[in-house]
């Protein structure tokens, strides 16, 4: 059976799934109940959603970016 020849490796993969975790960790955390009727609610305004998820995002997508450009050491070329 052939190797197949992926454009990342092992470890590129693994990367990429743990930022795409964190970025859906960091839309968990922005979302929240909304109000019910016409008032106004503060949590809205609450640290969590306005810094913490945010951050945690922007991590996430840094380490997508990470993840795709890292120069994978799993290759191995075999000439027959």
């Amino acid at each position: 059976m052939a190797k197949r020849d992926f454009a990342f490796g092992k470890e590129n993969f693994i990367l990429i799934a743990g930022a795409v975790v964190l970025i859906i960790i960091g839309f968990i955390l922005m979302s929240g109940g909304g109000s019910g009727d016409d008032t106004f609610n503060p949590a809205i305004f609450d640290a969590r959603r306005i810094v913490v998820a945010p951050i945690v995002t922007v991590i996430g997508f840094i380490a997508v970016v990470y993840g795709i450009l890292k120069k994978s050491n799993d290759k191995t070329t075999t000439e027959e």
